[in-house]
Formats: C-alpha cells, structure tokens, sequence
C-alpha cells in the first residue's frame, strides 16, 4: 500500500513538472525577453481586456502601451493608446521609420485608435499617420 502511494506520489509530481515547464514555455514575459535579447518585434496584448497593457519589443526596446475604451458608431472599442518607454536609453538607434512601423502595428489590431507617443518618442514623430 505504502508503495502505491509513493508511486502516485512520483506520477504528480512529473505530471506538476511537465505542466509547469508548457507553461514556462508559453509564457509572454520570456518570450519579450528572448525578442529583446535577438532585437526582434514581438507583440504581447490581450485583445479581450481592455483593462491589460500592450506590451511589444522592437530593436531591444521594451515598450508599454496603455488602452483607453470609447464608444464609436456600433460599437465600444479601443479609442486611445498611450505609448511610452520604460527605459528611454533603450531607444538609442531607433529612427522615425521605427516609429511609424509600430504605430502601423498597433493600428493594424487597434483600427479605431488614435496613438498617442509620450516623451522622449514624440520628440522624433514631425508628421502623424493617417
């Protein structure tokens, strides 16, 4: 009797190992830190709650975008974003061209968003996207 249990015993915790390493693998914080460690894009959102900062990496740059819901003609959907940085230093290379290519991101899963850059990013944008 005492072996069966300890056997059970084993089965849940290789069972608790496997699901806790899926869900590492899943999870949206490492994969925003691999993009930042190789410079690449990658977009973290929960299109669902509105009350869930954007968060994306680009060129080793972390940034966080803030939702803001509003009505429109059929519907409530995301009407503002507030993008900012959380290390302006981080920005070092990036260029205007960046900047609209993140915006056209965002406006690609947001269409009814204006954007609105915080400092030090608005200091780089002279003309807006329409």
């Amino acid at each position: 009797m005492l072996v069966l249990l300890f056997r059970i015993l084993i089965l849940l915790a290789i069972i608790i190992l496997v699901y806790t390493w899926i869900e590492y693998l899943k999870s949206p914080e490492r994969k925003m830190r691999i993009a930042k460690d190789l410079k690449t894009f990658y977009f973290a959102d929960e299109p669902d709650n509105s009350k869930k900062n954007i968060q994306f990496v680009y060129r080793g740059c972390l940034f966080e975008a803030e939702k803001y819901l509003g009505a429109t003609e059929n519907s409530f959907e995301v009407l503002n974003i507030h993008v900012t940085v959380r290390k302006p230093i981080e920005l070092n290379g990036i260029t205007r061209d960046d900047i609209y290519f993140l915006e056209n991101e965002l406006l690609l899963r947001y269409p009814y968003a204006k954007i609105e850059w915080k400092h030090p990013i608005n200091k780089l944008i002279l003309t807006p996207v329409e």
